[in-house]
């Protein structure tokens, strides 16, 4: 497994824009496909986006399509969300996630979130 830490939440008003990071630790981290979730008080957990071992290949919820772009970099054993037009729904805790299945199945690893607040 890959320990993963996110950072770069923060509070942003509505239609600024945000990048979160995610470092994992190990030397693993391109073996796995990397997801972001996010989770809004008193809601459920639900899928942002994923991106494949390579990076070649992204997968988006369509509430954020458009305006979130999931990258990654192997060789820093990161990955990233650029987050634009941010509007009050996002508000959540991001997380993120290793898995081995791209864009759907279950995630080996998490991170401890970052709480990203948008305000209107």
């Amino acid at each position: 497994q890959v320990q993963l830490v996110e950072s770069g939440g923060g509070l942003v008003q509505a239609g600024g824009s945000l990048r979160l990071s995610c470092a994992a630790s190990g030397r693993t981290f391109s073996s796995y496909a990397m997801k972001w979730f996010r989770q809004a008080l008193g809601k459920e957990r639900e899928f942002v986006a994923a991106i494949n071992r390579s990076g070649g290949g992204t997968y988006y919820a369509n509430s954020v399509k458009g305006r979130f772009t999931i990258s990654r970099d192997n060789a820093k054993n990161t990955v990233y969300l650029q987050m634009n037009s941010l509007k009050p729904e996002d508000t959540a805790v991001y997380y993120c996630a290793a898995g081995q299945s791209f864009p759907g199945g279950s995630s080996d690893s998490w991170g401890q979130g970052t709480q990203v607040t948008v305000s209107s």
